[in-house]
C-alpha cells in the first residue's frame, strides 16, 4: 500500500485553547482509517484542518501534511478549493444543516461537478440520478427535484454520500456519519461505505466515538484524547492489546456477549475531557486515570508495542491492572 495522506505534528489553535496538539496519522490508499475518542478530543477538527474549512479564528501548522504527494499547507485558497470535493471530499455529521434548504438536491449536487469537471448542468443531472441510485436511493430522478426537509435522516444522508463521489475522490472524510441515524439505517450506511470502498478503491478517514463502528469498519485506528493521537494500531491489534489507560477505559465501556459479566456494571471513565490551555505539560489523561503518579505532570514517552502499534504514555507495553481485593 502507498500512503494517500500523511498528517506529522498538527496543531490547531482557538485563540488560548489548543484544540488539536501535535496529532500524526496516516491514511493508506483504500484503507478506512478511523479517528475514534470522545467529544471534545479534536477528532472533528483534525478533519478540518486537513480540509482548510477551519472555522474563523482556527490556525493551523503540521510538520507535514501531504494528500498524494501534495503539501496541503503550501497551497493558496484557490489551489485548496481545486481539491476539495474534488480528489478529497467530507460527509459531514448532520446533513440537515450541510445541505442548503434553499435549492433542490438536483440544484447542489450538479452544482459540485460544473464547479470541478465542467461541463453541462445536464450531464451532471444524470451523473447525480446515477450516484444516487448507486447509494440505494430510489426514484433518484423525482428526488432530484425535492428540497432537503422532503427527505428521510437517512435519505439526507445517502445524498451527503452521493454527492462527495460526484467526482470520483480518491479520499473521503466521514465526520460521525451515523450519528443522528437509528440502528437499522446505521447498519446500512457502513455497509454502503464499506461497499463503495472496495468498488471505487477509496481511502476513508472515519471519525467516530462508536468502537463497534470501528470493529466492523477499520482497518487502523487513531484514539484521540485532549487532542493528541494516544494511541495508533492496527484495528485487530488494538482490540486484542490495547496499551494506554484511555483506549482501555472506552473498551471497557463496550459490552462484548460472552466476556461481560451479567451482574457487573460495564465500566466507565469519570470526568471530562479538558479544555488544554497554553503552556500544559504532561498527560492530559491524568486527571481521569487510575494509573497517574507525579511523573505524568512531565514529558510522556511514546512507546512501541508492536510493528505499526505505538501509544503515548509512562506505562510499559501489557503492563497488568491491578486486580480487584
Amino acid at each position: 500500500m502507498s500512503t494517500l495522506l500523511e498528517i506529522e505534528g498538527l496543531e490547531v489553535t482557538f485563540g488560548r485553547t489548543a484544540a488539536v496538539r501535535g496529532a500524526s496519522f496516516r491514511v493508506e490508499r483504500g484503507e478506512t482509517h478511523c479517528l475514534v475518542g470522545e467529544s471534545g478530543c479534536g477528532k472533528s477538527v483534525s478533519a478540518l484542518a486537513v480540509m482548510s474549512l477551519l472555522a474563523r479564528g482556527g490556525q493551523r501548522s503540521a510538520k507535514k501534511m501531504s494528500f498524494a504527494g501534495t503539501d496541503l499547507t503550501s497551497l493558496s485558497d484557490r489551489e485548496m478549493a481545486r481539491i476539495r470535493g474534488n480528489r478529497m471530499a467530507m460527509i459531514f455529521q448532520e446533513p440537515m444543516t450541510s445541505l442548503n434548504p434553499a435549492f433542490t438536491i438536483g440544484s447542489q449536487m450538479a452544482e459540485v461537478m460544473t464547479r470541478h469537471k465542467g461541463g453541462s448542468r445536464a450531464a451532471a443531472l444524470d451523473r447525480a440520478a446515477e450516484l444516487m441510485a448507486r447509494v440505494g436511493i430510489t426514484a433518484p430522478g423525482m428526488r432530484l427535484g425535492q428540497f432537503p426537509h422532503q427527505l428521510s435522516g437517512g435519505l439526507r444522508q445517502r445524498v451527503m454520500i452521493a454527492m462527495a463521489l460526484m467526482c470520483d475522490p480518491e479520499l473521503l472524510i466521514a465526520d460521525e456519519p451515523t450519528t443522528a441515524l437509528d440502528v437499522t439505517v446505521q447498519a446500512q450506511i457502513l455497509r454502503l461505505l464499506a461497499g463503495l470502498k472496495r468498488e471505487l478503491g477509496l481511502s476513508i478517514l472515519l471519525i467516530t466515538h462508536d468502537l463497534g463502528i470501528v470493529a466492523r469498519v477499520a482497518d487502523h485506528v487513531s484514539v484521540m484524547y485532549a487532542g493528541e493521537v494516544v494511541e495508533r494500531a492496527p484495528t485487530a491489534e488494538l482490540f486484542r492489546a490495547p496499551q494506554h489507560p484511555y483506549t482501555r477505559g472506552l473498551l471497557s465501556c463496550v459490552p462484548v456477549p460472552g466476556r461481560v459479566q451479567r451482574d457487573r456494571p460495564l465500566g466507565s471513565i469519570p470526568g471530562v475531557v479538558p479544555a488544554i490551555g497554553a503552556g500544559f505539560a504532561g498527560c492530559a489523561f491524568r486527571s481521569r486515570c487510575g494509573h497517574a503518579d507525579e511523573t505524568c505532570t512531565r514529558a510522556i514517552p511514546r512507546r512501541q508495542a508492536g510493528d505499526a502499534h505505538d501509544y503515548l504514555c509512562r506505562l510499559e507495553p501489557d503492563w497488568a491492572e491491578p486486580q480487584p481485593a
